[in-house]
This record gives C-alpha cells, sequence and structure tokens, in this order.
C-alpha cells in the first residue's frame, strides 16, 4: 500500500534538513515573533522562530486544523510521464511529482486572476499547489468532477480544544455538517468563519464552494494577498503563509514543496495522484483516532445551494465510511471558557462620523469594545467587520471584511476604510467572531469627487473669427486643499453674462457626436492630475466677447473670456506720390 500511495517521509533528520534547506533558500533573517496588528495582520519575522501562541485559531484560513507532513522526493520533480516506476520507489515516480490536470488548471487560473486583480502580489500558482498539498493532496489526488468539485466533501477534524484549536460553530454547520464545532473544509481546508468573507467563484457557476478546487484556489490566492503582501519578498511570503496556518512546521512544509514545485512539474490525469501518508497530528491525542481530511459528513436537508450537506451524526451512530463513533456533540464539561466566551455585548467606542470624499481615505476608523455583561472589557477577542450595502469602498488591502483582536481595553480598531468611485450611504457590521451576539452597525458615507480651486493652464488669448473654430484648447487644472483632484465631474457651460448665468443662445459652441451646436457639457472630468483639456470651440457669425462657465463638486468655479472678432484688415498701400525723393540716378559722364 506504502508503495502505491507513496513514500512515507516520517519526522525526523531527514525531514528537518530538507526544510531547513527549503527555508534557507527561500527565507531572509527578520524581526522573531509573529503578532496580530491592528489591522488583523499577522507579522512573523525569521523562520526558525515559533508561531506566536496567542494568536487564535479562527485567526488562521484553516483555524491551525492538521496538515500532512510529507515532504518532496529528493529526486527530479519533472520526469519524463513515462519514467519512474510506481511499484517500490513511488516517491520518485511521475505521480508524486506530478500534479493532477484539473488541480494544476485551478491554480493556474487563480495565478492568472490574481496577475490582474492584485499584480503587486506576484502570487505564483506553485505556492497554490504547495499548499494544497500539505492541505489535502491535491485533493486527495485529484479525485474531482470535471467542473473542480471534489467527488466527496474533505473535512479535517473538528476543532474542539481536544487536541487542536478550540473555533465553537460558526455556521449552524452549514458548510461543514457540524453544528457544534468548525470543521476545515474542501481542498484548501477553509474554516467556515473564513470562507464565509473569504470565498470565492472561481469557475463561474454562480456559487462560492469550499469542496470544488477552482473556488477554493482562488480563495486561497485573494486571502495570500491581502493587506498588499509581495509574496516575491522572502518576508512577506512568510506572513502570508503563517497566516494561513500558524505554525512554524507548516511554513517549512509549504516552503518545501513550493522549492519543489518552482523546480518543474507536469500533468497527470485526475484521480491518479498520491496520497499523503503523514500528519501533523499523528499522535497528538492519545486514545483518540483524529478523523483525517477526506471524511464524508451524512447527508443533511436544507442546507445552502452549492455547499457540502451533511448532518453530525448521534453519539451511537458509526461515522460514515464505518469508522469509529462521532465524538459528543455537546463541549466537554471540561472546556475552559475562552475570551470569546465572556463577551456579552458589543459596544461603539467613540467613533465619530464616517464620511469621505470618493476615492479618499476615510480620516475616521471604527473602533468596537468587548464587555461582559458586567462592563468589563474583554480582551483577546477577534472582531470582524464587514462592509455591506451598495458600495465599492473596502478596507486597505482591497477586502470587504477585516478581523482584529481587541487590546487590553478591549477595543478593535478597524483598519481604515477606502472610499470607492460609489457614492452614497453603505453600513460596516461590527460582530464576534464565534458567537451570534448582537453587532454594532455603523453608517458610512462617499461623498462625489470635488475641487476647491479651478483655474487655467494656459494664457494665451481665446479668439476666433466669425464662423470659424478657436485654435487654442480651454485647459483647466481643479485641486482640492492644494493637492490634485483626479476624477472630478465638471460642467462647462456658455452663459449669457456674468450676472445672467443661463445658456447662451448664440455665440461660440461646442459640438456633439452629431454635430450639432451644444452651449452646455456635463459629464466631464478631470484626469489622475486634475487637468482636463475641453472639446474644441466652434463660433458662429456673432461678433463681440463671451463667457464659458466652469464648476465642480465643492464649489470651485471658473470663467473664461472668449473673444470673436472678424479677422484684421490690412491697410493698402500708401499713395506712391507720398513717398520720399527717389535716389537720384547718376548719369554718367559724357
Amino acid at each position: 500500500m506504502a508503495a502505491q500511495f507513496g513514500r512515507r517521509l516520517r519526522k525526523g533528520a531527514a525531514t528537518t534538513a530538507v526544510a531547513a534547506a527549503a527555508v534557507a533558500a527561500l527565507s531572509a533573517s527578520q524581526a522573531p515573533g509573529v503578532t496580530v496588528d491592528d489591522q488583523g495582520r499577522q507579522n512573523t519575522g525569521d523562520a526558525t522562530s515559533a508561531p506566536d501562541a496567542t494568536v487564535d485559531g479562527d485567526d488562521s484560513a484553516t483555524g491551525n486544523s492538521p496538515y500532512y507532513t510529507d515532504l518532496p522526493p529528493l529526486s527530479s520533480p519533472n520526469p519524463s510521464p513515462s519514467a519512474g516506476s510506481e511499484t517500490g520507489t513511488g516517491a520518485h515516480g511521475a505521480t508524486e511529482a506530478g500534479i493532477p490536470a484539473t488541480v494544476l488548471d485551478a491554480y493556474k487560473k487563480a495565478e492568472a486572476t490574481l496577475r490582474e486583480k492584485k499584480p503587486g502580489c506576484n502570487l505564483p500558482w506553485q505556492l497554490l499547489a504547495a499548499i494544497g498539498k500539505v492541505e489535502s493532496g491535491q485533493a486527495r489526488g485529484g479525485r474531482v468532477t470535471a467542473d473542480g468539485t471534489t467527488i466527496s466533501p474533505i473535512l479535517g477534524p473538528q476543532l474542539d480544544g481536544n487536541g487542536f484549536a478550540l473555533i465553537r460553530d460558526t455556521d449552524n454547520g452549514a458548510y461543514d455538517g457540524n453544528a457544534t464545532y468548525d470543521q476545515a473544509v474542501g481542498p484548501m481546508q477553509f474554516i467556515p468563519s473564513t470562507w464565509d468573507w473569504a470565498g470565492r467563484d472561481g469557475n463561474g457557476d454562480g456559487r462560492e464552494d469550499p469542496n470544488n478546487i477552482y473556488d477554493a484556489a482562488l480563495a486561497a490566492g485573494h486571502y495570500l494577498c491581502r493587506f498588499d503582501w509581495d509574496l516575491s519578498e522572502p518576508k512577506d511570503l512568510r506572513k502570508a503563509i503563517l497566516s494561513y496556518n500558524n505554525s512554524t512546521d507548516y511554513l517549512n512544509t509549504v516552503l518545501s514543496w513550493l522549492e519543489f514545485y518552482r523546480k518543474g512539474t507536469h500533468e497527470i490525469p485526475d484521480g491518479s495522484g498520491s496520497l499523503p501518508a503523514d500528519r501533523s497530528d499523528d499522535g497528538v491525542r492519545p486514545g483518540v483516532t483524529p478523523s483525517a481530511p477526506g471524511t464524508t459528513p451524512p447527508a443533511r436537508p436544507g442546507t445552502r445551494p452549492g455547499k457540502p450537506t451533511g448532518s453530525r451524526p448521534t453519539p451511537t451512530s458509526p461515522a460514515p465510511g464505518g469508522g469509529p463513533s462521532a465524538p459528543p456533540t455537546t463541549p466537554p464539561a471540561t472546556t475552559p471558557p475562552t475570551p470569546t466566551d465572556t463577551v456579552g455585548r458589543l459596544e461603539d467606542a467613540g467613533t465619530a462620523s464616517l464620511t469621505a470624499m470618493a476615492g479618499h481615505t476615510f480620516a475616521e476608523r471604527i473602533s468596537t469594545r468587548a464587555e461582559t455583561d458586567a462592563g468589563k472589557a474583554v480582551a483577546k477577542v477577534r472582531i470582524r467587520f464587514t462592509i455591506v450595502g451598495d458600495t465599492d469602498t473596502t478596507f486597505a488591502g482591497g477586502e470587504s471584511v477585516a478581523t482584529v483582536v481587541t487590546d487590553a481595553s478591549g477595543v478593535a480598531v478597524a483598519p481604515a476604510l477606502l472610499a470607492g468611485e460609489r457614492t452614497g450611504a453603505f453600513a460596516v457590521q461590527a460582530a464576534v467572531v464565534g458567537r451570534s451576539l448582537k453587532g454594532v452597525a455603523y453608517k458610512a458615507t462617499v461623498t462625489e469627487r470635488a475641487a476647491d480651486t479651478l483655474v487655467r493652464t494656459g494664457e494665451k488669448a481665446l479668439t476666433c473669427v466669425p464662423g470659424g473654430e478657436f485654435a487654442e484648447p480651454v485647459e483647466v487644472r481643479a485641486t482640492y486643499r492644494g493637492e490634485a483632484a483626479g476624477k472630478v465631474a465638471v460642467a462647462a457651460t456658455l452663459v449669457t453674462s456674468a450676472e445672467d448665468l443661463t445658456e447662451n443662445d448664440k455665440g461660440p459652441f461646442f459640438k456633439d457626436a452629431d454635430g450639432k451646436a451644444v452651449r452646455t457639457l456635463t459629464g466631464l472630468r478631470t484626469d489622475a492630475d486634475g487637468r482636463l483639456t475641453l472639446p474644441k470651440l466652434y463660433a458662429d457669425d456673432t461678433a463681440g466677447t463671451f463667457l464659458l462657465r466652469l464648476t465642480t463638486a465643492g464649489g470651485a468655479t471658473l470663467t473664461v473670456e472668449l473673444t470673436v472678432a472678424p479677422a484684421e484688415t490690412p491697410s493698402p498701400d500708401p499713395d506712391p506720390s507720398s513717398d520720399p525723393d527717389p535716389t537720384p540716378t547718376e548719369t554718367p559722364a559724357t
């Protein structure tokens, strides 16, 4: 069996040596430790430093669930598909080095999407492949349908605090079929509370399914690229991997596979991939048989479309597949309460008015306080801030959800909001991760881009002959508080006079798409530098001085003078008789 499914690489000297080599190749020394900053980011330093024990499991993509510890084979990662033997040395064969076709396609498509959406992230598909290998053995060797959905759901063990992180149910069992505790779900092993905001539709079927490799790979890419991390930088790469699963051993294992796949790999048929053998939780709970990823929950009616279905077995029912009976559905009586369990309510912590101009950063940040029923501050509680409503406003980093840990005073400060281009009101909802307590809603408003100053950039007089066209274009620049006001709407009207701002019915005019005369233009916008060049101006047969008035949101105005006058007629030649006497012609001597 071992020969068929791949060589089992046990933890020991060989494992340490291979992992250390990969880390040395990919890492640069930084400040040690893993912390969570005020934007919910995990920061890690040196790859050899231990993860932060204060980081809760629900802060990672996987809830710090178990993972496969098998390391890459020492042979070439890119053998000929016909090379190698599947018996005796399976870890050296083409199957071990290859990636199932649909799974590989999902990774590459996710990379292409992130290259367009977040080019500064520099996400390599090989990183997704490395994580997919460690999390689920490439979707259990590529056992997926044609659209990328796993043939049966892939579930990690329940996170009940017994050898694993303690994460109580956050989805009422909709994703994992467990209404008591959360379990990591799918080929990329997202916990439900993370998938709820990180989930993406990678195959275009209108659903976000953690059991679909296209959806899960794209979600993993976005997750790794949040907070403007640049994965071509070793420091950011380590931060991203540790944010997925907060374990130094996990980091080293992923880096080993990343280095392996970067040297080359190849496509193999779906379902023919080798299965990993060793897991990080082997022997961590004496007397308890861990539920390996791949367990299929029984059917449960009423779950959301596109999500895995299933219901929890009763304590006396056999687990799916004839395994040991399911653990109790109620928390053990000895489980101590977590800080999250003690929260009685959320309160606003003095957030002022949330208003910003489109394209600008909100000056005010949302602050929420977690308290017990008695009003005592609760520290180390994860508060999730979610932007809701018809808006394109995001948090710094481009995401619509941010999770932040409360400080010693029980306060969590959300990342700064970056206003999008869509104006109007929306809301930010603050809630306790892992609890169904009433949250706090914050109203925010995005106003139209504005300018407080509008000036003409040229000084040349704007003149034209009757029936002609102005040779010099009207060019202006808008600013707001001394800075360039980009993408500001500008309206231009040829007015009757400085006192009468109604549209003139004679004089200069613009032309519409059909070539007809128009004297009011709307929908004009300045460029990123606040500059705007108006369309060409023409003149009818009326001579005189005319006014062009420009206005912007925010109250900036500018009046430009236009002159229409006949061309100057050159003066006729003077009377030759009035010319001075010509120079006498010298008469030659006779």
